[in-house]
């Protein structure tokens, strides 16, 4: 086997096709028709068509056309797709996802062991139920078992990583047994939809998860591992090629659905914008809206839909007008708004001297600091104790804003609830940053690593910032940046859970109690505002109990998956706008 996968490597490398896509070109050559029936085997998300098993382009084109409202279905390995696509050239595209190809003969073991999860089948609808709330954080389809083919007719097995301590489903792989499938002559098998949870601290979950697979199938006598990557998935593709991945010269065929528009309609404007301008402009992009980039670095764009013209900065739109702005950047007077609504807010006043800010710590015992006019969590100080913390953390925020607040301090959990057009669009938890000890690092090498791996899955927006607040935050759990965190001990390094500072979000909209619903809705025309972020303190998501704390008037819409926040935003702005569906 190893002398055979090296002479098909040999040619792999020279840019010969798959030997099943020459079998399908001497088919058609001698006029002879496949020793298979066609194949479609059902993934819970949609089918995989095998191209080479149709006896001819037309044959494969209507098997495509005739896939099922939310699902997706994907020919592989198809010979000539100029053929299929021409067939119903509206309806198909070439998938511009590239193809990979791991030789087992060319594998390596792994040097490094990941430790804090197990892998294992899903089995269970609990799995289930698991995988899907993963797979549509991720922006992917999710799975109905039911569908699935029978693993004994050559179906797909699943695999999770499951975090040993929590037992949550961090991480999923389907892998596909090709000889079981469809008799593959070269003995092959194939990976899909690999997803890792965007909040996982556990490295290394997506590369054991791909070694598991590859090695799962290589003690089955299978001789190679495909997959497909999105063909700017540069994060993937590095890792891929560290295990050995190469290119393959094949074709995937998909047909044209609102799933799939990124991929066909094409990448839209080409500015460096970030992910909260980004994700609205790729939705207007989608409808059909025209963009005009005005300052990709700032997040500015207008965009254009007949006569109709708004200009947006992220969130930001002409609609909001600079009073309801006003009302929010100032926090004193987003409180006293709220008040006035009967809504329940905290006890605020103004820094003063020592004797002031003493009288008020004196009085709550538990203090938050911030700057009146701030964002992204800069110069907040939480749960402040003593007057010593108090004074320093005011002098913290008067980098940001010589105004500095003092707040009484509200026990509970973050709750940032999104308003578009006075209806709640997304809830979610927010959660500060924080790290898992594995028993060898130090916990500024903890932090260090997570605090990468937040940027890598934001777009560079999230970090952990190593400042005074986050050394004051793991001093007063009993450690230091040197200290070795025991395996498997959860330490906070923020108290604030704002994305920017490396925080995460938990999707609650479903949970939402009817009353912080109420409230957030009823904040949000107090201040008068079509479009804003409200933050809450609540004991629960689904208790009618809250503090609010802030109104953020250019609020970030993207990290609310599944919750079409950016599809509301546009609602507004352009109501007689519809998606371009293929």
């Amino acid at each position: 086997m190893k002398a055979n996968a090296s002479i098909h490597n040999q040619r792999l490398l020279r840019g010969q096709a798959p030997s099943y896509e020459r079998l399908q070109a001497r088919l058609a050559e001698d006029g002879s028709t496949p020793e298979t029936e066609p194949l479609a085997l059902h993934c819970g998300w949609g089918r995989l068509l095998i191209g080479h098993t149709y006896p001819d382009p037309a044959s494969l084109a209507h098997e495509l056309l005739n896939e099922k409202q939310g699902e997706r279905d994907i020919a592989l390995y198809v010979a000539a797709p100029q053929q299929v696509l021409a067939q119903s050239p509206q309806q198909l595209f070439l998938d511009p996802s590239d193809t990979l190809r791991l030789w087992f003969s060319d594998y390596r073991p792994a040097q490094r062991v990941f430790r804090g999860f197990r892998i294992r089948r899903a089995q269970s609808e609990g799995d289930w139920n698991s995988i899907n709330n993963l797979y549509i954080a991720r922006g992917m389809l999710p799975i109905d078992p039911a569908l699935l083919t029978p693993r004994h007719q050559g179906g797909p097995v699943y695999w999770i990583a499951e975090d040993e301590t929590t037992n949550a489903v961090i991480g999923s792989v389907m892998g596909l047994n090709h000889q079981k499938a469809f008799n593959d002559p070269e003995n092959g098998s194939s990976l899909w939809c690999l997803a890792v949870d965007p909040q996982c601290t556990r490295p290394g979950v997506g590369e054991v998860l791909v070694r598991h697979l590859v090695e799962h199938f290589q003690s089955r006598g299978l001789a190679y591992l495909d997959l497909s990557v999105l063909h700017d998935n540069e994060q993937a593709k590095s890792l891929y090629g560290k295990l050995g991945f190469r290119n393959l010269p094949t074709f995937a065929i998909k047909r044209k659905n609102g799933i799939n528009e990124k991929l066909f309609l094409g990448p839209g404007p080409q500015a460096d914008f970030n992910p909260y301008a980004r994700i609205i402009v790729e939705e207007a992009h989608r409808r059909g809206i025209e963009v005009q980039v005005d300052d990709a670095e700032a997040g500015l764009f207008t965009l254009i839909h007949g006569s109709r013209r708004v200009r947006c900065r992220e969130s930001l739109s002409d609609l909001t007008t600079a009073v309801s702005m006003t009302l929010c950047q100032d926090k004193r007077m987003t409180l006293k708004t709220l008040k006035a609504a009967g809504l329940e807010v905290p006890v605020q006043q103004l820094a003063g001297n020592g004797d002031d800010n003493l009288a008020f710590l004196e009085e709550h015992q538990r203090v938050v600091v911030k700057p009146v006019d701030g964002e992204q969590g800069q110069g907040v100080a939480v749960d402040l104790r003593t007057i010593e913390d108090v004074q320093a953390a005011v002098e913290r925020a008067r980098q940001f804003d010589s105004r500095v607040l003092l707040e009484s301090f509200h026990q509970g959990l973050d709750l940032r609830i999104v308003v578009i057009g006075f209806e709640v669009v997304a809830a979610a938890i927010r959660r500060p940053a924080e790290i898992i000890g594995d028993g060898r690092h130090t916990v500024g090498q903890l932090i260090e690593a997570q605090s990468r791996r937040r940027s890598a899955a934001t777009g560079g927006e999230s970090k952990i910032p190593v400042d005074d607040e986050t050394h004051r935050t793991v001093e007063d759990a009993g450690f230091s940046f040197d200290s070795v965190l025991p395996a498997d001990q959860r330490l906070a390094v923020r108290r604030t859970a704002n994305l920017h500072t490396g925080g995460c979000l938990e999707d609650v909209t479903a949970i939402l109690h009817p009353v912080l619903q109420d409230a957030a809705v009823r904040a949000a025309r107090a201040l008068d505002i079509p479009v804003v972020g409200l933050d809450l303190m609540v004991p629960a998501a689904d208790q009618p109990e809250y503090v609010f704390i802030e109104a953020n008037e250019r609020c970030g819409l993207a990290n609310h998956e599944p919750q079409p926040t950016a599809e509301r935003f546009v609602d507004l702005l352009f109501p007689h706008s519809q998606p371009a569906h293929g």
